[in-house]
């Protein structure tokens, strides 16, 4: 059966049916489809690079942007739920919730097809004041990698690049374990200048349930949305 039309099946095009069925399923939740996908599992680590690091990721995280624990084994949830954003454009949310000790700590980002339709935006934490460009491409071995471009930091009137030297590079490798019959994740990101600066890798297991019942449930959309893309 042909998937229905996502924006990352757009964004991949003919490399979307190169990625493991299990995969293309995934990366077909969308409104075309009506799915939104659940992943829970465990990140076997979560990992920070040297410690003038930290600062950083405790700032970042007073608005669900990255995560400011370094652990092992760690519990998960990953949410993708498909919803109309207040501008009217279709909205994909990657909102991960890490059961860390102490509390919960959460990830977010939700994920819009540029106006050209050849990328995906992804807007991160809970103000959308962070914007990264992300480039899809399948692997020879059906695996999915994501590459981070341009970031843009905005608020207000203020709309301007991030340089470089402040800004960094996520990877993001995501794969289908036939064996174990699970998901594997690894993410990177890293400065061009001080190295890696943070990451995780686990495996989960996905359930898929209808976009529209009960909806989106409250809290996992942003506090604010951006308007430009």
């Amino acid at each position: 059966m042909t998937a229905p039309a996502s924006m990352f099946r757009t964004v991949l095009g003919d490399g979307f049916g190169r990625l493991h069925p299990e995969l293309r399923r995934r990366f077909s939740v969308g409104l075309a489809s009506g799915e939104a996908c659940i992943g829970r599992g465990v990140m076997h680590r979560i990992w920070h690079g040297p410690a003038y690091v930290k600062p950083f990721l405790a700032l970042g995280a007073t608005r669900n942007i990255l995560v400011p624990r370094a652990g092992r084994d760690v519990p998960f949830v990953i949410e993708n739920v498909p919803y109309t954003d207040t501008f009217g454009r279709e909205t994909v949310s990657f909102v991960r919730t890490f059961d860390l000790p102490g509390r919960p700590r959460r990830f977010d980002a939700q994920m819009v097809l540029s106006p050209k339709g050849d990328r995906i935006l992804d807007y991160l934490g809970t103000h959308q004041h962070l914007a990264s460009e992300l480039h899809f491409a399948a692997e020879p071995d059906g695996s999915l990698l994501i590459r981070s471009g341009e970031h843009r930091f905005r608020e207000g009137p203020v709309d301007v690049r991030v340089p470089e030297l402040l800004g960094a590079t996520a990877e993001v490798r995501e794969s289908f374990d036939d064996t174990t019959g699970r998901f594997r994740i690894r993410v990177r990101v890293v400065n061009r200048r001080f190295g890696p600066l943070f990451g995780y890798e686990g495996s989960f297991t996905a359930s898929y349930t209808d976009a529209a019942a009960p909806g989106t449930r409250p809290g996992l959309r942003p506090v604010r949305e951006e308007a430009r893309g």
